[in-house]
């Protein structure tokens, strides 16, 4: 799935009248319900982001798990500088940049450029304006070559055991790997292309 923007931003964040005391919790809650959507998306999310991606923009951005930006595209987290912090980017950009990044980065309320982000680890691809458009196409076209049923097992694999003590993850992957992901169609058929030489032909399971 490919999230797109419209209009010159990606997404510049939430309404700043919302935190207003009254509203405030209806508005975390709408919030919290699309990060809760986005993390039981069992396909890969791209955030193909052309311009601004600020606040809440961009917590919906590192909420995605690939994103792919145009050389025009800036990242930040101000609110800071209005008296709040990202709720959401508090528990996610330590995965993606560790503790001491993240808290500069929500600490400052500082402006990335996209080259500045790709650096930090928050985006996977920088392209050019002209080229923004082939590129996401050409990530999306990647992702479309495998199995839909591996990929959403890679996922799985992936995600599933953050934080979790190293035996306890590996154990937990490695029953994945033997009793779901060994007894798929798609496995044998990638394992039987291979060694007639020849394109698999995949069948989602």
């Amino acid at each position: 799935m490919v999230l797109c923007g419209e209009g010159p931003s990606w997404c510049a964040g939430v309404d700043v009248g919302e935190h207003r005391p009254e509203m405030v919790a209806e508005m975390m809650g709408a919030f919290n319900g699309i990060f809760e959507t986005m993390e039981k998306m069992e396909v890969p999310l791209i955030a193909a982001v052309h311009g601004p991606c600020l606040g809440g923009g961009m917590e919906l951005a590192i909420a995605c798990d690939i994103i792919v930006a145009s050389s025009k595209a800036t990242f930040g987290q101000p609110e800071i500088r209005l008296g709040f912090f990202p709720p959401y980017a508090a528990i996610r950009l330590p995965q993606l940049v560790g503790t001491a990044r993240t808290i500069e980065i929500c600490a400052t309320g500082k402006i990335y450029s996209a080259d500045e982000a790709k650096a930090l680890g928050l985006i996977s691809q920088v392209a050019g304006e002209e080229a923004f458009g082939e590129a996401v196409e050409s990530v999306a076209g990647s992702l479309l070559l495998s199995s839909p049923l591996i990929i959403r097992l890679n996922k799985r694999a992936v995600k599933g055991h953050i934080g979790m003590a190293f035996p306890q993850a590996l154990a937990k992957v490695t029953d994945l790997f033997l009793n779901r992901l060994m007894k798929t169609e798609d496995t044998l058929e990638g394992i039987n292309s291979f060694c007639e030489k020849r394109k698999p032909d995949w069948k989602n399971r």
